[in-house]
């Protein structure tokens, strides 16, 4: 069966029963139909233990963090904790353009699936509408006279979508006529890769969101200064768009429990994890909160640590390092992931024995945990099991995909027993430390690089950040998911590398900088065989083709 028929199969709770598990009543929920509810009380003083999800390098092959965070949640579920998931919305592009669908996997997935993959609960469509009015206001000034004097070539602010279209990625607006605007260029991209994507997923109550709206960069005037949302007294109406979005969504597992999926925050140029808001809430219904870092720990993990834990003041208590024997087997060069190669999976070890050293510089020794494969070898697997055993650290096949929380039991005693430990968690840098410090520290202690260059645009852009201030704000590293380092095709444990700093970027209403490795793509393009292709309605009316 495909995830899909397997979803459509499923009986589902109503919603109301999956928020009793968690004490919440019908006072507290916003339904939208009988299996998806906005939460409306506020978060409740912290009760339960917070678990990440990371997991190493990620391949062609898909190694399904996702998948698993559902599966280990279902698993403790089963052992008779009350546990809750929280992970972040999918994206219209990613489901139209290849992945089809981004709700977990097979027997370890959140439902209602269709609902969820498309336009679930309006979020993304009301941050798609405030960031299009901040766009329009910004051009209405221009045209009404510019009494702040922007200069339309130095617009930092993009329009958005939530659909793959590389036809937007640079556009011209503006044009038809003196009453039809301003002529400048412009450009479209992705919902999710917004910063008011970003600034949802952090703040904590309407106070903080309205405050972090009003101090976004916009554009620069032609002396030279910034000019922010608060500036164009768009914040306000802004706030008003986004007020309900701000509720975190409750839906379910597919085996009843309680999901909470909310957010969806590029996982390259901001910090790509569900919201604050979210997991709060979580933390103060469940005894168990299982949430997932975007990509691995070069990024994902990174990020959340030294970003969200600073701003939310949240401290796991365990790490869950995923791995799969197709991407090991990759990683240790294999030309095919999908064949039994022992000798490259113990090559590819390195890339894992890199992602561990990276949990410990944030005082975590982190759980394996494989997610299990049909061609996985024995011989394959007592390898990953030694690295762990060497290394004195906790480690379960997962079998989630296809047996649910039964195949995940293991794993959940594992984290349980890891959550009992008391890490010693320590940021990556100081806030004090400079840009240029904080980058370095990234590249080399997480990368492995062997130093950072910047191009004369990038040295420009920091000198210019620390300026304007945020010179003490954390940095997130924009650059290829596919290697540590910041040349994709590199695998493995890449060495003797040196990374390039191109450009940087302010998200005043985020919090951080944003420094760029090579070039980002903020809009993707569709592929030659979009996923949209194959999705359709049966002739019984019923969705078919979303994976």
């Amino acid at each position: 069966m495909t995830d899909l028929e397997i979803a459509q199969s499923a009986r589902l709770r109503p919603i109301a029963d999956v928020a009793a598990d968690l004490g919440l009543g019908a006072e507290d929920l916003y339904p939208y139909g009988p299996h998806m509810a906005k939460v409306l009380t506020p978060p409740p003083a912290q009760r339960g233990k917070l678990v990440l999800v990371t997991a190493i390098t990620p391949t062609p092959a898909g190694e399904g963090k996702t998948t698993l965070s559902v599966g280990l949640t279902q698993a403790l579920g089963r052992l008779g904790k009350r546990v809750a998931v929280a992970l972040r919305e999918p994206s219209l592009g990613p489901v139209f353009g290849i992945k089809g669908g981004a709700a977990g996997g097979g027997r370890s997935q959140v439902l209602p699936m269709e609902e969820i993959n498309l336009h679930f609960t309006g979020d993304f469509h009301a941050i798609t509408a405030t960031n299009n009015l901040l766009a329009a206001l910004l051009d209405n000034h221009l045209h009404q006279g510019n009494a702040l004097g922007i200069d339309p070539r130095r617009v930092v602010h993009k329009r958005a979508l939530d659909l793959n279209d590389r036809a937007l990625r640079h556009v011209v607006v503006g044009l038809g006529g003196a009453v039809d605007g301003v002529p400048r260029e412009d450009g479209f991209e992705l919902t999710v890769a917004t910063e008011i994507m970003a600034i949802m997923a952090l703040a904590e109550d309407l106070a903080d969101l309205q405050a972090r709206l009003a101090r976004m960069l916009v554009a620069y005037t032609r002396d030279g200064a910034p000019v922010t949302a608060g500036d164009l007294k768009a914040d306000g109406a802004m706030a008003v768009l986004l007020a309900h979005a701000l509720n975190p969504n409750l839906v379910q597992t597919l085996e009843g429990q309680p999901a909470f999926l909310h957010m969806g925050p590029f996982g390259n140029i901001a910090h790509g994890t569900n919201s604050v808001r979210a997991t709060r809430l979580a933390l103060g219904l469940a005894d168990y909160v299982v949430t997932e870092a975007g990509f691995a720990t070069d990024l994902g993990m990174e990020k959340y640590f030294d970003l969200v834990c600073r701003q939310s003041g949240f401290r796991p208590a365990a790490v869950v390092l995923l791995a799969t024997v197709r991407a090991l087997r990759h990683h240790g060069g294999a030309a095919s992931h999908a064949v039994p190669d022992p000798d490259a999976v113990r090559a590819g070890l390195t890339n894992l024995a890199k992602h561990v050293e990276n949990a410990r510089l944030f005082g975590y020794d982190p759980v394996i945990a494989l997610n299990h494969f049909a061609d996985d070898a024995p011989a394959e697997l007592e390898l990953i099991r030694e690295f762990a055993r060497e290394r004195k650290l906790e480690f379960a096949v997962a079998d989630i995909w296809a047996r649910g929380g039964e195949g995940g039991v293991e794993l959940a005693e594992a984290v349980m027993r890891a959550a009992e430990a008391k890490p010693n968690f320590e940021p990556l840098y100081p806030l004090e430390a400079s840009i240029e410090e904080k980058i370095e520290r990234i590249a080399t202690a997480i990368f492995g690089a062997d130093g950072v260059d910047y191009t004369k645009e990038a040295r420009a852009a920091i000198q210019r950040a620390a300026a304007e201030g945020m010179g003490d704000k954390p940095v997130i590293v924009a650059k290829a998911a596919a290697s540590l380092s910041d040349d994709p095709k590199l695998r493995g444990r890449p060495t003797g590398f040196r990374v390039t700093v191109t450009d940087l970027a302010q998200r005043r209403g985020a919090g951080f900088v944003v420094a760029y490795m090579g070039s980002i793509n903020t809009l993707p393009g569709l592929p030659r065989e979009p996923a949209a292709n194959r999705i359709r309605l049966d002739d019984g009316g019923r969705i078919v083709g979303l994976f």
